[in-house]
C-alpha cells in the first residue's frame, strides 16, 4: 500500500521488521538486556549506536528493496532506529513492557526461546513507530490530519481488498464465501469479479460482508467484527470505507510509474539501437568497399543457433492440453497453452533467446518487463476474465512449479536477455 509521504507500508516492511529485530538482539547482547529494567535514559543512544552498527553489517537482507521509492531495507531500518532516539516515550514504553514481563516470569531472555520473546518486544515497538512516522509524513504531505490508528486502518482496508480480490479471482474454489460477500448465491462467474480492477472498484459493502462472514469460513472473526475498538469508527460506515479505499487506489495509480522498471530498460534499449545504427552508418561511409564479411558470418552463426534453439524448444517443451482439474484451478481454458504457444513469434530475437524456457516462464518475463497488459500481446496470451496476462500464481500452476522457482527461472531468463543485448 502506498499513500502520500509513507515509506513503511509496502512489501519491504517484513524484511525491515526482521532486520531490526535481529540487530536489536545483537545490540543487547553487548549492552545487556537487564539494563532495560532500569529505564535508564542513557541506554537509548547507546542502543541506537549499537543497532546502527549491526544494521550496516546486515548483509543481503539489508540490501533488499524496501519500497517502490528506491529505499533499501537498510535505509528504512536506520531511519526508524534514529527516529526512535527522537521519541524517548516509545523507548520508555518498551522498557516498561520488558520490566512487566520480567516481573511476571523473571529474566526471560535467559530461558530457552527467551530471545524470541525479547525480539517480539522490539518488533512491537517498531510496528507502532512505523505508523507514527508514516502518519506524521502523511500529514506533512497532504495537510490532512492522520493518526497512527488511521494509518493502521488504511492498511487493514488494503489487506481486506486484497483478500476480496483473491476470492473473486478464484470464485469457483470459494463459491460460498464469494456468495456471502455479494449477498446472493453464485452459480456462474459473477460480473463483479471482472469489474474489480482496483481498490477504487471495491464496494464498501463487500468489505463489510467479508468481515462479517469471515468467522464462518476461517474460524476467526473479521477485523470489523472483533471486540477490539480499533476499527470502531469504520463499523457500519460504508462512506468512510469507500473514501479511504478510493484514496489508496488513486494514489496507487498516480504513483504506479514507480513500479515500471521496464521503462528504464526500454530507454536503454533505444539508446543501444541508436548507437547500433550510428555504427552501421559510419561503416557504410568508410573507404573500404564491399560487405563486412565478419559481421555477416557472425550473423549467420546467430541465425543457425536461433534455429537450433527453436527446434530444441519445440521438441523438448511441446505444450499440452490442461487437465480439467488444473484448468479449473487457474480459471483458464484447457487449450490455453496450445493456443498461447501457437501465437508466439518464434523468429523474434527474444523468442530465440528464451527458446529453451517453458511458455509460462516466457509469459512471466513479459509480465515483469512490460506489465500485465501491453498492445503487443496476442489475445491468446491473455486471461479472458481479466484481459491481462495470467498472474504469477496462475503461471506457477501452469508450469507445475512453486512460485519461488518460477521467479528464479524468470529472473534467469531476464538475465540472459540482458546479456544477449550486450
Amino acid at each position: 500500500m502506498r499513500l502520500p509521504g509513507t515509506r513503511y507500508q509496502e512489501h519491504g516492511w517484513e524484511q525491515v521488521r526482521k532486520l531490526l529485530g535481529q540487530c536489536s538482539l545483537q545490540a543487547l547482547a553487548h549492552l545487556g538486556p537487564a539494563r532495560l529494567l532500569d529505564g535508564d535514559d542513557a541506554l537509548l543512544p547507546e542502543y541506537v549506536d549499537a543497532v546502527a552498527r549491526a544494521l550496516r553489517a546486515g548483509g543481503s537482507r539489508a540490501a533488499m528493496a524496501g519500497n517502490s521509492y528506491g529505499d533499501t531495507v537498510l535505509d528504512l531500518s536506520l531511519t526508524l532506529a534514529y527516529e526512535l532516539q527522537a521519541r524517548p516515550a516509545d523507548w520508555a514504553a518498551l522498557c516498561a513492557a520488558v520490566a512487566g514481563e520480567h516481573a511476571r516470569i523473571g529474566p526471560f531472555w535467559m530461558a530457552p526461546g527467551g530471545d524470541a520473546l525479547l525480539r517480539k518486544k522490539f518488533n512491537d515497538l517498531y510496528a507502532v513507530l512505523r505508523d507514527k512516522v508514516d502518519s506524521d509524513n502523511y500529514q506533512a504531505a497532504c495537510g490532512r490530519s492522520c493518526s497512527p490508528n488511521r494509518m493502521y486502518a488504511y492498511r487493514m482496508l488494503d489487506t481486506a481488498y486484497g483478500e476480496v480480490a483473491r476470492l473473486f479471482a478464484a470464485w469457483r474454489e470459494h463459491r460460498a464465501q464469494v456468495g456471502a460477500i455479494l449477498g446472493r448465491e453464485v452459480q456462474a462467474e459473477p460480473i463483479e469479479a471482472r469489474q474489480l480492477r482496483g481498490r477504487a472498484d471495491c464496494r464498501p459493502e463487500w468489505i463489510m460482508r467479508w468481515s462479517e462472514t469471515l468467522e464462518g469460513f476461517t474460524g476467526a472473526p473479521g477485523p470489523l467484527h472483533t471486540r477490539s475498538k480499533r476499527f470502531a469508527s469504520l463499523k457500519g460506515s460504508a462512506d468512510k470505507i469507500a473514501a479511504m479505499l478510493r484514496e489508496i487506489g488513486e494514489y496507487e495509480a498516480l504513483s504506479a510509474n514507480q513500479d515500471r522498471d521496464w521503462l528504464q530498460d526500454a530507454s536503454d534499449a533505444t539508446a543501444w539501437l541508436d548507437d547500433y545504427w550510428r555504427v552501421l552508418d559510419e561503416s557504410s561511409q568508410a573507404s573500404t568497399p564491399g560487405p563486412d564479411q565478419l559481421l555477416e558470418a557472425r550473423q549467420d552463426e546467430l541465425d543457425l543457433a536461433g534455429l537450433e534453439l527453436e527446434d530444441a524448444g519445440e521438441t523438448a517443451q511441446a505444450p499440452v492440453l490442461l487437465d480439467q482439474a488444473l484448468a479449473a484451478r487457474v480459471s483458464l481454458s484447457p487449450r490455453f497453452l496450445l493456443m498461447a504457444a501457437a501465437a508466439q513469434e518464434r523468429g523474434s530475437w527474444a523468442g530465440q533467446v528464451m527458446a529453451g524456457d517453458s511458455l509460462p516462464v516466457r509469459l512471466a518475463v513479459y509480465l515483469k518487463l512490460l506489465g500485465p497488459f501491453d498492445d503487443s500481446y496476442p489475445s491468446e496470451w491473455l486471461d479472458p476474465a481479466t484481459g491481462e496476462l495470467p498472474t504469477m500464481q496462475q503461471l506457477a500452476l501452469l508450469d507445475e512449479v512453486s512460485l519461488p522457482t518460477l521467479r528464479k527461472r524468470r529472473d534467469a531468463a531476464i538475465a540472459r536477455l540482458g546479456a544477449a543485448a550486450g
